[in-house]
């Protein structure tokens, strides 16, 4: 009796289409990417603060330009007053750094509406974009 070969893929079956669709769409009400940002950044359309949750030597050396900087474990009620009826955008290192997940899970259970920068400042600079601080983007992102 001839068996189909084992595939990685197709060994938990593809989600219907509509099912799909909602999961996707759901994500991206809560993800953006760097590209997004920073052509929104550059266009003037706004609508969203950019906020950087990394430590405050980190800020201080390179970060997006505009950034607000604010911690993941010092955002409260007083900071998330300053943000109501804005849309919040937190990043942090990269992708192997949840601090921006983290903010994000703060800022959501403090009423804020808030998307999650997928790549963080990694990618910011991968794809070439100014930052502000001490440290050149030139310089290569170094995590200590």
């Amino acid at each position: 009796m001839p068996t189909e070969p084992f595939s990685f893929v197709l060994e938990f079956p593809a989600a219907p289409a509509e099912e799909a669709r909602r999961h996707f769409t759901a994500r991206l009400a809560v993800e953006t990417d760097v590209s997004d940002v920073a052509n929104d950044l550059e266009r003037k359309r706004g609508g969203f603060v950019v906020i950087d949750v990394r430590n405050q030597k980190a800020y201080n050396e390179r970060h997006i330009p505009g950034a607000i900087h604010r911690p993941w474990r010092t955002i409260d009620e007083g900071f998330a007053t300053e943000l109501r009826g804005k849309l919040a955008v937190v990043y942090c290192w990269g992708p192997s750094c949840n601090a921006s997940t983290k903010g994000a899970a703060r800022l959501a259970g403090l009423g804020i509406q808030v998307k999650e920068m997928l790549g963080g400042i990694e990618y910011w600079l991968r794809e070439g974009h100014d930052t502000e601080g001490t440290v050149p983007r030139t310089v290569p992102l170094v995590l200590e």
